[in-house]
């Protein structure tokens, strides 16, 4: 979990942390499923001990218990500012499997085509799966808006993966 979408979600108001993984899995819809709750806590405590969280305990009256409520101090009010005005995006870094393909190729240890179609089958997988959570979010969700992103990644991957194909099949066949 990035610390500074912990922070981001909590300059809007303080915090338990439980409301605050709700707020994050409303904001994240399925792809939130996948987030560990305890790493969460694992990130608001270090975010406390980098000064970037206050922490004041609540009497719950609910259950009579003592909770942490967690709030921005100056320091986490411009940390997560700087990140929201940051312009940056993901260097073009080759993948791991983008080296892999290509020195399987170059050193004569796999068929790249075989590679290929073996990554195809898998980034069809994750498309379906994909474009079946964009389908069932709310039409203008945050979280439909993220699953429409994973789903032109995944298609700009299956087209470098049909360039590769162009690429190594007239080597294949000996033109």
């Amino acid at each position: 979990m990035r610390q500074e979408v912990v922070l981001a979600m909590l300059a809007k108001e303080p915090s338990h942390g439980y409301q605050l993984r709700a707020r994050l899995r409303d904001a994240l819809g399925p792809l939130g499923d996948a987030m560990n709750a305890g790493q969460i806590y694992v990130t608001l405590t270090r975010l406390e001990k980098a000064g970037l969280l206050a922490v004041d305990m609540s009497a719950d009256h609910a259950d009579r218990s003592d909770r942490k409520v967690y709030a921005l101090t100056p320091e986490g009010q411009r940390r997560v500012a700087e990140w929201i005005a940051e312009v940056g995006w993901p260097r073009p870094d080759l993948a791991e499997f983008h080296l892999k393909l290509i020195a399987a190729a170059m050193s004569g240890l796999a068929d790249p085509i075989t590679i290929v179609d073996t990554q195809r089958r898998e980034l069809l997988r994750r498309l379906r799966d994909a474009q079946r959570a964009a389908m069932a979010e709310p039409g203008r969700s945050d979280a439909a808006l993220l699953l429409e992103g994973i789903v032109l990644r995944l298609q700009a991957d299956l087209r470098w993966l049909e360039a590769c194909e162009k690429n190594w099949t007239p080597r294949r066949s000996g033109s």
